[in-house]
């Protein structure tokens, strides 16, 4: 009995129209990336295992992909992991290639992530990342400036979205003045998970990593806290006083808050004090954003990371990034029914086979337009034309260029419009034009 195929759980298989609504995602997040000065850069699936282990805190290193060494000297070979994600490569890259590059040094990213997380809805093991990260510059303007892009971005999709801003030396002063400074990565790993698991079992699981009582009650009324950036900066002056790191994280959102309202962002953006992002090495600006109007996790993230590239050698090295997740978005685009209506289709116009007299007739104008920028296809088939005309409407081809007899005689196509039914005799030289127009 044949094997029945089937892939591994938390990945999956892209057909003719999704990878139509995924490639739509890549080309406006390149565009904007461009747009913005970014270049491109790739690295390796795989990354030797040290250049990822104690990067991502201790569950990250739980959800890394292993790769079994083979080959002849398997066993003296470094051990290897599939990238977690596109953050640590790059800053690995930036060591090596230091000599080559430019700072401050903007790139853009877009490949595949692997993590061996339990798959659910809009988590999988397998996922892409769009990222774009500048290093070499400690300027609060490049975290205004990945504002600037996620709203860019949005805005052309035609998503509502509501980006929320946090700082990681206000955490780090929260933990000191809950008088638990040796607890932040802990505090950040539970407060990161209070939209999944809500404030009771935040505080439940702060209590099983040590913190007393009194911990809890300062830190609990600052991940509830409301009102505006201003008053939510007010109230925490007061309660981060005696804490010199985390009264230069307020001063740092005050000053990033200020240059996104010069700057005219129109997406609602929010000072949200209970944003943690877990990932260990961000050490200022947070960033999340949320779609408004469909009921999904994040679907981008990032933060400010002060000394990553110091691990491989390369201390004092500051950047900023943000990660846009394409499977989330694209699962947005999809349920709000945002994604462009053409994009399936993989040309403009079908030429009917009526016969290899026919045939000879359309190649040349089929080529022609194809010269001109029109996408078209030959139906390869002498058969009838009704299956012609099916074929066409399941590949969501909005014209069809009928060439019988007729037409070889007049030196014209009968141009049907698959949508509404309407078609007209068009003269061959003219076909290009007419499709380009319509």
């Amino acid at each position: 009995m044949a094997q029945k195929p089937s892939i591994p759980k938390g990945t999956r298989d892209f057909g003719p129209a999704e990878m139509a609504g995924r490639n739509y995602i890549f080309q406006v997040v390149r565009s904007v990336f461009q747009k913005y000065g970014y270049q491109c850069i790739e690295t390796p699936s795989m990354e030797n295992l040290g250049t990822l282990l104690g990067k991502y805190g201790e569950e990250g290193d739980k959800l890394l992909f292993r790769i079994q060494n083979s080959g002849e000297k398997a066993a003296l070979a470094p051990e290897k992991g599939l990238r977690y994600d596109l953050t640590v490569p790059f800053a690995r890259f930036v060591v090596q290639h230091q000599n080559e590059i430019s700072f401050p040094f903007k790139r853009y990213q877009i490949q595949p992530v692997w993590r061996a997380d339990r798959p659910q809805k809009g988590r999988y093991r397998e996922f892409y990342q769009c990222d774009v990260d500048v290093i070499g510059s400690k300027s609060l303007l490049n975290e205004l400036e990945l504002v600037q892009i996620v709203d860019d971005v949005f805005g052309q999709m035609g998503v509502r979205v509501c980006i929320k801003i946090n700082n990681r030396k206000i955490l780090s002063g929260l933990a000191e003045v809950s008088g638990q400074p040796d607890k932040l990565v802990d505090i950040t790993v539970a407060i990161d998970k209070i939209d999944k698991i809500g404030i009771d079992a935040v505080k439940e699981e702060l209590r099983e990593k040590g913190l007393d009582e009194a911990a809890i009650a300062v830190i609990e009324p600052v991940l509830t806290l409301s009102g505006t950036t201003q008053e939510k900066l007010t109230r925490m002056r007061t309660l981060l006083a005696n804490s010199e790191t985390g009264l230069k994280g307020l001063e740092e959102v005050e000053t990033l808050f200020g240059l996104i309202a010069e700057a005219g962002i129109r997406q609602p953006v929010e000072l949200d004090l209970s944003l943690a992002r877990g990932l260990n090495y961000y050490t200022g600006a947070i960033f999340e954003v949320k779609a408004l109007d469909f009921a999904i996790g994040s679907i981008c993230g990032g933060g400010r990371y002060d000394d990553l590239t110091g691990i491989f050698g390369l201390p004092n090295m500051s950047g900023v990034g943000i990660s846009f997740g394409a499977d989330r978005i694209f699962d947005v685009l999809s349920g709000l029914d945002l994604f462009p209506k053409d994009g399936a289709a993989s040309a403009r116009v079908l030429f009917t086979n009526m016969g290899e007299r026919e045939i000879a007739y359309s190649l040349p104008i089929a080529a022609s337009l194809r010269a001109g920028g029109v996408a078209c296809e030959v139906y390869p088939d002498n058969t009838k034309l009704k299956k012609q005309f099916e074929y066409a409407d399941r590949k969501g081809i909005p014209y069809l260029a009928i060439v019988g007899d007729q037409e070889v005689s007049e030196g014209t196509v009968t141009l049907k419009n698959l949508a509404s039914g309407e078609q007209r005799s068009v003269p061959k030289a003219e076909l290009l034009s007419c499709l380009q127009q319509a």
